[in-house]
């Protein structure tokens, strides 16, 4: 059964929505392709407060958000990772504010940049440098609750989701949206750990996600489950094609993919990509000797440095 997303979701940039006493969301002006109708920032506690992924650097959005947090003392500010829609604004709302910079380290890749991987330096945050390191499992006593921080690798090597504990809500950043999945992109990106962290989630019983774009989730266990049966159901359309074929990442896409988006046809490719590293990891998978643009079922038959 194909995923079912909820891209209804409208959002005013620079508008202070209440999700629930305590909670309030401001919607970045940075709509596109891959960040739907912008990024989604959150205010955390009444009196005193943190602010969840302050977005892009962006001055309409940083006034915005100082003036939502008015005279509130702001006790931390919260990443879920370094990518250029999230973090950047962190900085200048820590000359604003004083707050700290919290989340899991610089960035970093998940593995070794390879020749002929796509460029990812316009989405990325090199700059971030949190000044406290968060693990999982730490909690946070900020905005007037606590916060367990809860890793979820696979989007980026530093993805973090935050719970607020006693309220059942989790911000799950771009690990899991509404509107579509979340994309994977290697060297940025692992699959084999985006699936785990879907599988750490499930353990767990959140029953509100708030995500970093688009709307939030009132069921999200149910739609967890769903999305790791797509990953799965993804892979086995990747093997089903090359079981008789010797196919490129961009072939895979036009089998793969009906009525994409050509805009997204380079995130196809990269998802693609991330699903195939995986399959040769586990040897169901292997890029051709002298080609890596062509895949073949199954693993070598011969080692590649022999």
């Amino acid at each position: 059964m194909p995923m079912q997303f909820d891209r209804t979701f409208k959002a005013q940039p620079g508008e202070v929505v209440e999700i629930r006493p305590g909670i309030r969301r401001i919607t970045a002006p940075n709509p596109g392709p891959m960040t739907f109708t912008g990024t989604n920032s959150y205010l955390i506690g009444t009196d005193r407060l943190a602010v969840l992924d302050p977005g892009p650097q962006d001055e309409a959005h940083l006034d915005a958000l100082l003036s939502a947090i008015g005279s509130a003392p702001v006790d931390a500010i919260l990443v879920t990772h370094t990518h250029r829609d999230h973090s950047p604004l962190a900085r200048a709302l820590k000359s604003a504010t004083g707050a700290p910079i919290l989340g899991a380290g610089p960035h970093r890749f998940a593995r070794e940049v390879r020749d002929g991987d796509a460029s990812l330096d316009v989405a990325v945050d090199q700059d971030h440098a949190p000044d406290h390191v968060l693990d999982h499992g730490a909690r946070i006593d900020v905005g007037g609750g606590t916060i367990e921080v809860v890793a979820t690798p696979g989007h980026t090597v530093n993805h973090l989701c935050f719970a607020l504990e006693a309220s059942g809500v989790l911000f799950s950043g771009d690990h899991v949206m509404a509107w579509s999945t979340s994309l994977i992109a290697p060297p940025d990106g692992d699959m084999s750990t985006y699936l785990e962290s879907l599988q750490r989630l499930l353990r767990r019983q959140d029953a509100l996600y708030l995500p970093g774009h688009g709307a939030k989730l009132n069921d999200p266990l149910s739609y967890v489950e769903a999305l790791f049966a797509h990953r799965m159901g993804r892979e086995s359309a990747i093997l089903a094609a090359l079981e008789f074929d010797t196919l490129s990442v961009s072939s895979l896409v036009d089998r793969l993919y009906d009525g994409l988006d050509p805009r997204l046809r380079g995130a196809a490719g990269l998802s693609v990509l991330a699903h195939l590293e995986r399959l040769e990891a586990l040897g169901q998978a292997s890029s051709i000797p002298g080609s890596d643009a062509l895949w073949q079922a199954g693993p070598l038959a011969f080692d590649r440095n022999d």
